[in-house]
């Protein structure tokens, strides 16, 4: 399987990025949500993010970790889900951004 082949077919965006910045790859429907900006892939993520948005990923890209929120754009409510990923040693290589619709009103369920 090759790299990123697994996220081809998912329903939802999926935008990678190295320790620079810089989107490596981004799957089928990431393209088509951002395909007004041209071919992203090479392009820096702080030339696509403000300045509070741009200090979390320079932090997420630093430390590791993750950020997760919600919105509502165009009418639709997504998840936002941004996390460091690490080699094999732990050191950060890079940062992922997955980025789904869900309905308005979500079950929510705990389990124990």
């Amino acid at each position: 399987m090759e790299k990123y082949e697994w996220a081809e077919g998912m329903a939802c965006a999926v935008t990678a990025a190295d320790k620079d910045g810089v989107i490596r790859y981004m799957n089928r429907r990431a393209r088509l949500q951002y395909k007004k900006h041209g071919n992203l892939i090479g392009k820096s993520l702080y030339d696509c993010h403000g300045e509070r948005a741009a200090g979390i990923i320079r932090q997420l890209l630093a430390e590791g970790g993750t950020n997760a929120y919600t919105i509502e754009k165009n009418g639709q409510h997504k998840v936002i889900y941004q996390t460091a990923t690490t080699d094999t040693e732990g050191c950060v290589c890079g940062i992922v951004e997955i980025s789904m619709v869900v309905p308005e009103e979500m079950p929510h369920y705990v389990r124990g």
